[in-house]
């Protein structure tokens, strides 16, 4: 059975606690090996957990696990995206959570499956996708289709590369005579694009552009967007939300959203505040919370990851 060492596991039970401690319903959004989820059913003995994957092989494990950790009968799984967490729900016999967890990015399962083509140190097939039971378009897929101007704004966008130009350019003039099917043709091409000067820092040449590839063929932000405030309204009155995210791109986007929920939306200079303006949670987190070097000398893969959480602190009559 695959390795999986849970990033932040003890913070992210912690802050689940709230309702879970009494009882409730627990969603694991992102449920991957099941390392949360084993340790937040452990923690709480009353609560019920909803998981959530897209990856029906990490869903076996995961149920593999959990049983093995004697969780029988207390638990749902779901094969879908994190931002299908009402369906979840109500296939489960629930309308609310009181507990909600997005550990964002690749799991273990998939980082460590050479096969999956997301690594650009092992050679392997540009697959990257999270769900390979879906008839979406692979990597290879995009090199193949996309033109110039998209495959810059993808490796631009989400890989933050500022070769990106000069890279598609590449891969257009490549894919003319080889189509680009494998991570050793592609690491190749962005050893030749990117300027040496540029790759004494900054870690691998290829990392960026794999990561914007891994977000494009998953749609990862589009999905992220959405599960955010889906998450946020599934919350009952006291449920709280985790999320660890492991870039800035991702972090960005779950510091707007839990911004937007904890601050008041009165308009300025409103002598009173009334009460459907007033803020429908509260931060439970100073900013991000990162791994301390403990933590990140044992678990290589917690050295990046930021840690965020809220708990509802009253119903949003705007939504209702």
């Amino acid at each position: 059975m695959p390795t999986h060492i849970p990033v932040l596991r003890e913070r992210c039970v912690e802050l689940l606690g709230g309702n879970l401690r009494d009882g409730g319903v627990y969603v694991d959004a992102t449920l991957g090996l099941a390392g949360h989820a084993s340790a937040v059913l452990s923690a709480y003995p009353q609560a019920f957990l909803v998981g959530i994957d897209r990856d029906t092989q990490a869903l076996s494990v995961a149920r593999e696990r959990l049983l093995a950790a004697g969780h029988e009968g207390r638990f749902h799984l779901v094969h879908a995206t994190y931002d299908e967490i009402p369906r979840a729900l109500a296939e489960a016999g629930f309308s609310a959570a009181d507990g909600i967890l997005m550990d964002l990015g690749l799991s273990s399962l998939q980082i460590d499956d050479d096969a999956r083509g997301f690594a650009y140190r092992v050679d392997a097939p540009l697959d990257m996708r999270m769900d390979q039971e879906s008839d979406t378009p692979t990597a290879a897929d995009l090199l193949a289709e996309l033109d110039e101007s998209e495959l810059a704004h993808i490796i631009s966008e989400y890989g933050e590369e500022r070769f990106a130009r000069k890279i598609a350019r590449r891969i257009v003039a490549q894919r003319e005579t080889q189509p680009l099917t494998r991570s050793s043709q592609l690491v190749e091409l962005l050893d030749r694009a990117i300027p040496a000067a540029s790759k004494r820092s900054g870690g691998h040449p290829a990392k960026r552009t794999f990561q914007a590839l891994r977000i494009a063929v998953n749609r990862e932000f589009e999905i992220l967007d959405r599960a955010l405030n889906c998450a946020l309204d599934s919350l009952e009155v006291g449920g709280r939300l985790v999320i660890e995210s492991y870039h800035s791109l991702e972090d960005r986007r779950v510091k707007q959203a839990f911004a937007s929920r904890t601050r008041s939306s009165a308009p300025a200079g409103l002598p009173l505040e009334l009460e459907e303006h007033k803020p429908t949670f509260r931060t439970l987190t100073r900013g991000a919370e990162q791994a301390d070097e403990t933590e990140q000398e044992t678990n290589p893969r917690s050295a990046s990851v930021r840690l965020r959480a809220v708990e509802r602190i009253r119903a949003d009559r705007r939504r209702n």
